[in-house]
């Protein structure tokens, strides 16, 4: 029996993610965006399950080692949301970015917004449902306090 198309992609994404950020049964991971509970679901069928999303963590302080952003479509939307994620995210955390447009310089701006974030963008995989960007957060716990 076949998939949806759209079911496909999406393990398609979740495929990607989890091999861009290393992601481990062991490790912590935050899901947000607008397609955050097919994520979380996604990954939950998979065996990883500490997974949370922006939604059922009460409180953002710094301990999960993923953040895994997808379903967004604007600028102003990716940057709202990766500001929230990194909130969550531990000193030395990796981020996974759906980037689902085509839009000229859109994955420029997301790459830019992630380096002052304090992320270095280590890779960019393209997939069906569009390009996932994935970035390290090494010593960022160095640097606040530098700050």
């Amino acid at each position: 029996m076949d998939q949806p198309q759209s079911s496909s992609n999406r393990e398609q994404v979740a495929d990607t993610m989890i091999g861009l950020t290393r992601l481990s049964h062991l490790r912590r991971a935050i899901v947000a965006g607008g397609d955050r509970m097919e994520m979380y679901l996604a990954l939950r069928r998979r065996g990883y399950l500490r997974v949370a999303t922006t939604d059922t963590c009460r409180i953002a302080k710094g301990q999960h080692a993923v953040g895994l952003i997808t379903g967004l479509n604007s600028l102003s939307e990716i940057e709202a949301t990766l500001v929230q994620v990194s909130r969550f995210l531990c000193a030395s955390a990796a981020i996974a970015v759906l980037i689902d447009t085509r839009e000229e310089g859109f994955s420029l701006k997301i790459r830019a917004r992630l380096e002052r974030l304090g992320f270095r963008i280590e890779a960019g995989v393209r997939c069906r449902q569009g390009l996932v960007l994935s970035a390290w957060r090494q010593g960022f716990g160095q640097m606040e306090n530098a700050a």
